[in-house]
């Protein structure tokens, strides 16, 4: 991809400003207390999915002449971070439009956009994906789930693990490693797998969060995929897995840096309207007003950080290190911004009505997925101080 001249506005337009009130506005009709309802009846939040994707929000980052928006991964960032914001999530959206549209965009052939592509971008079609193995979490070169060479396509057998949004996904983009004629696997590649197909099995794995969308264990048994399937042929390697990266770290950062917009928020209300200490509301006081101004300046500066990361990738440029900075960045403002909105509340931080508990879980998930903290710190240590490679 030819690399464009990277604009980064400090003012937002009045397009941006539109879709991000019109998105919010629609996550407020949902909120907090449909995400559990639909937590406890361990179903996937589909209306609020529909809500969005009928008004074409889910797709905005992919081209045009497939029914995106055209606007990028700044765009889908934005919306990410407006439904974060709304007390709202939606896993599906950082990998079925961010990770799996940005793949096919790059990898894939003009009949497999053409056939995918636009369902993804109007949301009636979603596509998880599956790169995580038990034995091979950072490390994704241990992969060792097999693609085996069959009469019309591939066979896959393998274990894939922490896989999201599976129940409501029509497909999966599995990664897994060419069997070689000598029986030894060799590079990776991308086969797209029915999620109803025959071998195909999952396990539900139970989290300390409280999530609409779900994590899996897969099992892949002689799953036959057909050549036509496999998204950037046999020679993709990991690079194309990768590619779809750089987004899932962006829409993480999005997606935290709502969240903690929302605590910061709901801290900030409390701490006008509660009072302990002769009539004077407990914001007044700097022991918790300067620690909530120094959470919002971490929060500002990790969102302004996740902007240049999306206007660098938009624009074709490198966009690995701000990426994983954004995705550091965000991930520690949000946890800080949560842990101290838990702390203004007192007791009633640990209240289950006040949803601040479920708030910390999913901010926490964010330092630890999908790439942990000290992966990053490995990454900019080598590639950006050019640092003797740690592992």
């Amino acid at each position: 991809m030819t690399a464009m001249q990277p604009i980064l506005p400090l003012v937002p337009s009045d397009e941006e400003v539109e879709m991000r009130r019109t998105v919010a506005a629609i996550c407020s009709d949902f909120g907090p207390a449909y995400m559990r309802r639909q937590s406890e009846a361990e179903e996937p939040p589909s209306e609020l999915w529909d809500a969005l994707a009928s008004r074409g929000y889910l797709g905005v980052n992919l081209p045009e002449r497939y029914g995106g928006g055209g606007l990028g991964m700044s765009a889908l960032a934005a919306v990410a971070e407006e439904i974060s914001g709304a007390g709202c999530s939606l896993l599906l959206i950082v990998v079925s439009p961010a990770i799996v549209g940005s793949i096919l965009v790059k990898h894939g052939t003009e009949e497999q956009r053409e056939r995918w592509l636009p369902g993804i971008a109007a949301g009636t079609t979603r596509v998880a994906f599956a790169i995580t193995e038990p034995d091979a979490g950072s490390n994704s070169h241990q992969i060792s789930a097999a693609a085996t060479r069959v009469a019309g396509g591939y066979s896959l057998r393998g274990t894939k693990t922490y896989i999201s949004g599976v129940e409501d996904a029509q497909a999966v983009l599995v990664v897994a490693r060419l069997r070689g004629d000598d029986g030894q696997l060799g590079l990776p590649l991308l086969a797209l797998v029915d999620a109803d197909a025959a071998g195909l099995e999952r396990q539900h794995i139970p989290t300390a969060l409280r999530a609409a969308d779900r994590q899996w264990q897969l099992f892949l048994d002689d799953v036959v995929v057909p050549a036509d399937r496999i998204v950037g042929g046999e020679q993709a390697g990991l690079k194309a897995a990768f590619d779809g990266l750089n987004p899932e770290r962006i829409m993480g950062a999005a997606v935290a840096t709502g969240a903690g917009r929302r605590a910061l928020k709901i801290a900030s209300d409390y701490a006008r309207d509660r009072k302990v200490w002769n009539g004077i509301p407990i914001g007044a006081h700097q022991g918790l007003s300067h620690p909530l101004a120094q959470a919002k300046v971490e929060l500002e500066l990790a969102r302004l950080m996740t902007q240049k990361a999306a206007a660098l990738y938009d624009a074709g440029a490198p966009a690995g290190e701000p990426s994983n900075m954004a995705k550091y960045a965000a991930a520690e403002a949000a946890i800080h911004c949560v842990d101290q909105a838990i702390q203004i509340h007192g007791g009633n931080g640990f209240a289950l009505e006040y949803g601040l508990t479920d708030m910390y879980w999913g901010v926490r998930l964010v330092r630890t997925a999908p790439v942990s903290r000290e992966m990053i710190l490995n990454y900019v240590a080598e590639h950006s101080l050019g640092l003797p490679r740690s592992y």
